[in-house]
């Protein structure tokens, strides 16, 4: 699949943190700020806020098992980062915890189609080497050392140069490294380790806290004259005293007399630099979602761009409308067929949690190898739409790939709007949009007014691109439409870069907008979209969208997985509808919104068993009893929770023995379980039977003994 990659530029970073640290040794001469010590910063990793917070409540959790510490503390301590570290020290058993240690290094993997992981096999080797070569003059590990250190995060320098310590110097060794630009670096770049007062292990040097002074052994003039020293320190050796002033061949003249502030930049860049070269995303839905979906899935997250907007169809239903982009699609080859099958889990649940919906759908993906050559340097997006009553929700989407267990997720926080008034969309930026003549009333992801919209949830365009702007304005008087008008504004960096005003009684498609600009006289930039409905010179609406205009001259636009559904009159959306308002508690708006799509599809077992889920909630058994009878009279058997819905109506009207009967059928078909167990009790002890109540109540608590009221009602009853 099509993968993008952004460079880190260097040099810009360079100057913005060359500014703060400018700043910083300004302040200090005023004694209002210190320049931190960087070399010894370095030997440590810096404590973000969210392990101090650890390191308050460690206490509070049990240690960490000496192979997963060694781990964590010893073995990936200098690649880590501080969400990974975070995430790992809130798992609670080995499993989960092997279960990350494999997604960590599956996630660092530069060539994952090969069964060996290249990354972790030289993170290893530059552990054991840095053990046996510099830790000799140490008292610690050589991991440990500064030389260490920097080995395992850069590997071995291009060339060394070993300085033996003479009177005058102390020894030191200048490591050169090159072709490290990929790691937002320099070119090249040199750093130098040095034998502080001629003893012990090699030191990272830093010219700004060190200063060319460290380097001489007999050296007693000012510690701040930086240009003393260094004179004294070129006439003994020349190359060192260059590099005791900038770390970087070329970048800074040493006459200045003061060392290069950007050197200790490129050290903290140098300590940073694992950190950037993983997205660690994945630790955290990696922990959002471990006991969800399986665990060969686990450890295989991959990010996803993703879009979500709410339309209103013109039959008055709202729709959510998706679009969800993976970074990367595998599939199985099979001679030359290409297969596999996206399986997508969608929820949508209340702020505080409370699960309003669910569903399941499955894209089979096959293709043959001309098609898969088409596609293979191409993304792919899935596009789908589901009705909402109004509310405030969560919407949450998992996507599992069943081909290489990956998978990949969505999660946004939308309003469904319903109060009365003038309401207007949240646009769409589509690079096309095609007129669909007929639809015969069918629904589509992103049909909206007669027109298909094609668009990435990432939002780029070109010069070559005409932009498509879509929204929807509703509950408009025809008075506000005479005099009403919508203003799109362009800015860039701050500044309206292009303005346009179009009155509404001009926009034949209203509700529905679709308006196109041409972007042939934009600059490459990243601009804002204000959409603002004006009446009176008066901004009374405005919603707010941004885009990204490339240099490339073109883009690989997605190859798109979605589906049509049926007409918004068939029970399908009744069926969603009316469950969504069920799981809201709004059973009286539930049950005239189902009956009136039972009404229309009264052989469908699924319509009937949630019109009758909702009669039960009212306390209308009968009615429940009733309409679901027929499922359960039936030689084919009925879904179990026809049978348990129909059992526990009859209970509740004090049929017991006929519900024994229905729950017994449940039992034949599905199998035990103590919700089944506890209401065939319930029926046993209202017909008197209290014996027979009393040995099915305790096969529940066999199945599942922490059923506390279940013990209650057994001991009320053995003393009646």
């Amino acid at each position: 699949m099509f993968f993008c990659f952004k460079k880190l530029k260097w040099m810009r970073a360079l100057n913005i943190l060359t500014s703060i640290l400018l700043i910083s040794l300004w302040l200090s001469n005023f004694g209002l700020a210190n320049l931190p010590d960087v070399s010894s910063s370095l030997q440590k990793k810096q404590v973000t806020a969210q392990e101090k917070k650890h390191e308050k409540t460690k206490e509070k959790q049990p240690p960490l098992p000496e192979k997963y510490r060694k781990w964590l503390e010893e073995e990936v301590v200098y690649i880590i980062t501080p969400v990974e570290k975070e995430i790992f020290l809130k798992l609670k058993n080995d499993r989960e915890r092997e279960l990350f240690i494999e997604a960590f290094w599956k996630h660092r993997d530069p060539i994952p189609e090969t069964e060996e992981n290249e990354f972790k096999i030289e993170h290893y080797r530059r552990i054991e080497y840095a053990n046996k070569y510099f830790g000799r003059e140490a008292t610690k590990p050589g991991w440990k050392t500064d030389r260490g250190r920097i080995y395992i995060i850069l590997g071995p320098p291009n060339d060394i140069q070993r300085i033996e310590g003479k009177s005058e110097i102390y020894n030191c060794e200048i490591w050169f490294y090159q072709g490290k630009t990929d790691l937002g670096l320099p070119p090249g770049f040199n750093l130098l380790f040095f034998q502080e007062k001629g003893t012990g292990e090699m030191r990272l040097y830093s010219p700004t806290n060190d200063g060319p002074q460290a380097l001489l052994t007999g050296y007693w003039g000012d510690s701040a004259d930086y240009m003393s020293a260094y004179n004294q320190l070129r006439e003994i050796e020349p190359i060192l005293a260059n590099v005791s002033l900038s770390l970087i061949p070329g970048e800074e003249n040493p006459s200045l007399g003061r060392p290069t502030l950007s050197s200790d930049l490129l050290l903290r860049q140098i300590d940073q630099t694992p950190q950037r070269l993983v997205e660690d995303k994945y630790a955290r839905k990696f922990f959002e979602y471990k006991d969800i979906v399986e665990v060969d899935y686990t450890a295989n997250y991959i990010d996803s761009d993703y879009l979500v907007k709410v339309f209103k169809d013109p039959s008055g239903f709202y729709m959510i409308h998706y679009d969800l982009e993976p970074k990367k699609l595998s599939v199985n080859q099979y001679d030359n067929r290409y297969a596999t099958n996206l399986k997508v889990n969608g929820t949508l649940s209340t702020l505080d949690g409370k699960i309003v919906y669910q569903f399941e759908k499955t894209y089979p993906i096959q293709m043959n190898e001309a098609q898969m050559k088409e596609r293979q340097n191409l993304p792919v997006a899935i596009y789908d739409v589901f009705p909402c009553v109004p509310g405030d929700y969560k919407l949450s989407i998992l996507v599992k790939n069943e081909a290489s267990k990956e998978f990949t997720s969505l999660e946004q926080t939308i309003r469904i709007p319903g109060k009365p008034g003038v309401e207007m969309s949240s646009p769409v930026l589509a690079y096309k949009v095609s007129p669909v003549e007929s639809t015969g009333g069918k629904v589509k992801a992103f049909l909206i007014g007669g027109y298909q919209l094609y668009l990435q949830a990432g939002r780029v365009f070109t010069a070559k691109d005409e932009l498509a702007v879509v929204l929807q304005i509703h509950g408009l008087t025809p008075v506000l439409k005479s005099k009403a008008s919508l203003k799109f504004q362009f800015l860039k960096e701050s500044q309206v870069f292009k303005e346009q005003i179009i009155p509404l009684s001009e926009i034949a498609t209203l509700p529905d907008v679709v308006q196109v600009f041409s972007l042939s006289d934009f600059q490459p930039a990243h601009y804002f979209l204000n959409v603002s409905l004006m009446v009176d010179g008066r901004e009374e609406i405005t919603t707010k969208e941004e885009f990204d205009l490339t240099y490339l001259e073109s883009l690989p636009r997605p190859w798109v997985l979605s589906r049509v559904l049926p007409s918004v009159d068939n029970p399908y959306y009744g069926h969603i509808l009316g469950t969504q308002l069920y799981n809201l508690g709004r059973l009286s708006e539930a049950r005239t919104v189902l009956e009136n799509a039972w009404a229309k599809s009264p052989q469908s077992e699924e319509l009937a068993m949630a019109l009758a889920q909702v009669y039960v909630g009212l306390s209308e058994y009968e009615k429940a009893a009733t309409l679901l009878g027929n499922f359960v009279n039936q030689e084919k058997p009925a879904r179990y929770e026809t049978y348990y819905t129909v059992g526990e109506a009859l209970f509740h009207i004090g049929q017991f023995e006929q519900a024994i009967n229905v729950l017994d059928r449940a039992v034949n078909h599905y199998g035990t379980n103590i919700n089944l167990l506890n209401l065939i009790g319930d029926c046993y002890l209202g017909l008197g039977k209290k014996e027979e109540a009393l040995a099915v109540w305790q096969k529940s608590l066999e199945i599942n003994p922490e059923q506390p009221e279940l013990k209650q009602k057994i001991n009320s009853v053995k003393k009646r």
